[in-house]
């Protein structure tokens, strides 16, 4: 078993890896820390050649260490696995999660309309994962609703 968890760099996705974190201690589980790299499509006038795919590893692999520094000692203890992969968001973290594991997500919070409108990557892992998913929400800052 594992706990899954996606990561796209924003506060929220650091949120759900100290989530997760907590969860692969208390499941006594590995942590498989995933990253969806969506390269740039080619336009009509380029063609797929022109569009080198380095660049957008290497900023890929420091999002990762940059996701995994930010929770500093919390990872002691943890066996983690790290998976950065051309591909969208939902598909990779997807192929990442089995029956047997447990998938953690970000949610930036956004509801009503306008989520409908932008198809939310936690609405759609919940309801596409072979597995428990556990959606991490924000605490709304004072002001907030």
């Amino acid at each position: 078993m594992n706990v899954v968890v996606g990561i796209d760099g924003s506060d929220q996705s650091i949120e759900a890896l100290r989530f997760a974190i907590q969860e692969a201690k208390l499941r006594h589980a590995g942590l498989r820390v995933v990253h969806g790299l969506a390269f740039p499509f080619p336009d009509y006038w380029t063609s797929a050649a022109a569009v080198d795919p380095e660049p957008f590893m290497e900023r890929a692999n420091q999002l990762m260490e940059n996701a995994l520094t930010a929770v500093g000692d919390a990872l002691k203890g943890v066996e983690v696995e790290r998976g950065v992969e051309a591909g969208a968001a939902i598909p990779v973290l997807l192929d990442h999660a089995t029956a047997d594991d447990l998938v953690v997500v970000g949610s930036r919070g956004r509801g009503g309309f306008k989520g409908l409108l932008l198809g939310s990557v936690s609405q759609q892992v919940v309801l596409h994962a072979p597995c428990p998913v556990i959606v991490v929400r924000r605490a709304p800052a004072a002001g907030e609703d």
